[in-house]
Order: C-alpha cells, then sequence, then structure tokens
C-alpha cells in the first residue's frame, strides 16, 4: 500500500481493496459539468474520514466570480479549488491534484491531520505526481505557436531548468538566454 492509499482511503475502503482513482473527481480546466459536483464530492471525502463538513459549499465563491469582469474561461474552478483547499486545511485535511498531463484537474481529498504540505512531497498515482494544490508542480507545461511558421511546439521542463536559447525546428529564435520568450512569442496560457 501506498503512502498515497493510505492518505485519500479510509480503512474500510483499504480493507475492501478500495483505489485511489474510486475516490478521485476529475474536472474539465473550464469548470464543473453541473454546479456544485465538487462541492459534495469534498464532502463526501470529509464525511468518509469521519468528519462533519462545514462551509465546503462554492455557491458564494461562483455568486462572486460571476459578478467580476475581469473574469476568464478557466478562472472558476481554480477559485474554487483555492476555497476548497482552505476550508479543508481547518478541517485536517488536504486538497490534492493528480497532475496526469491534460488540462483537467483530477481532484483528492487526503486526511493529513497536522501533516506540512512539505512532508507531502514526492507523492505518485500511476507514475505520475499527486501535489498539494496550490504548490508548485515539479514540471511545467509551456505550449506556444511559432511566430514564423505556426508549427504548435510543446515542452514539459522541469522546474530547474530553462528553455534557453530555444528555437523552432524552422530556425526562429523563441527564448532569449535567460529562457524569457524573445517580444514576438506568444506563449499559451
Amino acid at each position: 500500500m501506498t503512502e498515497l492509499e493510505e492518505l485519500v482511503l479510509t480503512p474500510d475502503e483499504r480493507a475492501e481493496g478500495g483505489r485511489v482513482g474510486q475516490v478521485t473527481f476529475t474536472m474539465d480546466w473550464t469548470g464543473e459539468d453541473d454546479p456544485g459536483q465538487l462541492a459534495a464530492f469534498v464532502a463526501d471525502r470529509v464525511r468518509a474520514f469521519g468528519a462533519e463538513p462545514t462551509d465546503v459549499d462554492t455557491d458564494a465563491v461562483r455568486d462572486a466570480a460571476e459578478a467580476d469582469p475581469a473574469l476568464r474561461r478557466g478562472d472558476l474552478p481554480v477559485r474554487q479549488l483555492d476555497h476548497l483547499s482552505e476550508v479543508l486545511s481547518r478541517l485536517g485535511c488536504t486538497l490534492m491534484t493528480h497532475d496526469n498531463g491534460t488540462d483537467t484537474y483530477e481532484v483528492l481529498v487526503a486526511l493529513t491531520g497536522e501533516r506540512e504540505p512539505a512532508e507531502l512531497a514526492g507523492l505518485t498515482h500511476q507514475g505520475l505526481p499527486v501535489r498539494v494544490w496550490g504548490s508548485q508542480p515539479d514540471v511545467l507545461l509551456v505550449s506556444l505557436n511559432c511566430p514564423d511558421c505556426a508549427e504548435m511546439l510543446v515542452w514539459e521542463v522541469p522546474t530547474t531548468e530553462t528553455l534557453a536559447d530555444e528555437r523552432c525546428a524552422c530556425g526562429t529564435a523563441l527564448f532569449d538566454a535567460t529562457g524569457r520568450p524573445l517580444p514576438h512569442v506568444t506563449l499559451h496560457d
């Protein structure tokens, strides 16, 4: 049994052969299919750990976001996850995400008690990292279209490295010597 399984599965779920994937909520980067699904999932996981969820609701977050003229597509799920992360920390739980390399959020709730987020580093599921929501990933996804040939380029860059002096296959310079995009290069959000 992995440390992640011990954190996200209850003793009964472990005894019954439960798997991490059975206690994961998957949400597209643009948000829930139906309002309230994320909060309901989080509340159910908190109840499974034997606590009564309080403030595990994202209606106020959604209402505030909808009234925000600066709201962009994809902002609401981040705000909801930020809110739920704070609520869970008061309940002895931690909101975590499985970095599966796609544009979806795979959300887990871990019973962590007094553990610090740094103590939860290095967890994996199916060979991919699982990290505390809000912590920096080990790898950044960088994508752009070459301004000259329009080729879409994508890199997975460890946070300890840069794309210094990177060029497109067509020869166009994309990044300077420090790894910053050159002025004519626009990164995808």
